[in-house]
């Protein structure tokens, strides 16, 4: 089937307007524009940057990413260059990429969020931040920012303070109830929730009696983690008022407009994109076949139309 108008593919995001509702996942596309040899920057919804904290970190010990048989686990633990280095070297050159820039942030108090916060709120190359509350490579794996409901709308309230810039906080996986801390971070002034980070898993080779990582447990994402991120995305959406990114386990088009579907206003695409470092850039004629042949005009149509029960 085809259409003489063609598919808008555009959503407003917490205010935002982004051309599609594809994003890159942070950790995943580089530490700035790295990827622009596969996707063009100015076609992504938005590029969400690796986490940048307050000092340099070096990240956890070798080796720290396991290849599985659906997806793998990392332990990188936040390695990236410091805040100072971002803003000297990778914010000169978003300037010109043309696209929404969403800087995730990391921390290891709630004082060290709103620092971050307060720090870059004057850049304006810098559209939003998401706040890292769920990474399960650092502190031993214990998220106290992401299983605490009074803890996570503390850090969400101090940055809120700290920042006009739309907020989003990326939540984990990695608990019963997530639709409590979703309503504690829109307690807290965020501005729309990123559902959801890795979960935790492990690997071990029986022959060398060897985990797969240094660190034993990480992140475990890919393909097989969709079901999961997809029931979590879906608990956010029908807990709170604000917008859902979804993320984990997303590589086809009809993928994405299943996180839609749920309730998600927009993606992000992570994992897929080391099999595929062009994926990003070739999802969007997908989307738009997708659409045409069901007779949808727009993309937003889709969000938030699941019907529950039969």
């Amino acid at each position: 089937m085809t259409t003489a108008t063609k598919t808008d593919l555009s959503v407003t995001l917490a205010g935002l307007e982004l051309k599609t509702p594809l994003m890159s996942a942070s950790g995943t596309f580089g530490h700035g524009l790295e990827m622009g040899n596969f996707v063009a920057p100015e076609t992504l919804g938005a590029w969400v940057s690796k986490t940048v904290t307050l000092l340099p970190r070096h990240g956890n010990p070798a080796p720290r990413i396991c290849e599985t048989e659906a997806g793998f686990l990392n332990s990188i633990g936040l390695e990236n260059r410091g805040v100072e280095d971002y803003e000297q070297k990778v914010l000169p050159t978003l300037k010109r990429a043309g696209v929404t820039v969403i800087t995730n942030i990391g921390g290891a108090t709630p004082e060290e969020f709103v620092e971050m916060a307060a720090r870059l709120d004057g850049y304006d190359e810098i559209h939003a931040f998401e706040v890292n509350l769920s990474c399960p490579n650092v502190q031993g794996g214990k998220l106290p920012f992401a299983t605490d409901p009074a803890t996570a709308e503390l850090t969400l309230r101090g940055v809120r303070e700290a920042t006009t810039k739309p907020l989003f906080a990326k939540l984990s996986p990695n608990l019963a109830g997530i639709g409590e801390i979703a309503k504690a971070v829109e307690a807290g002034g965020a501005d729309g929730i990123t559902a959801v980070n890795t979960l935790l898993g492990m690997s071990v080779d029986w022959r060398t009696q060897k985990p797969g990582l240094a660190l034993v447990m990480g992140g475990y994402s890919g393909v097989a983690v969709k079901p999961v991120a997809l029931r979590c995305a879906w608990n956010c959406a029908t807990a709170v008022k604000i917008p859902i990114i979804g993320c984990g386990g997303i590589t086809t088009a009809a993928d994405v407009l299943e996180f839609l579907v749920a309730g998600c206003t927009a993606v992000q695409i992570g994992t897929a994109s080391f099999s595929n470092p062009s994926l990003l850039a070739e999802l969007p004629a997908q989307l738009e076949e997708l659409l045409a042949d069901a007779g949808v005009a727009s993309v937003a149509e889709l969000i938030g139309s699941m019907k529950a029960g039969y």
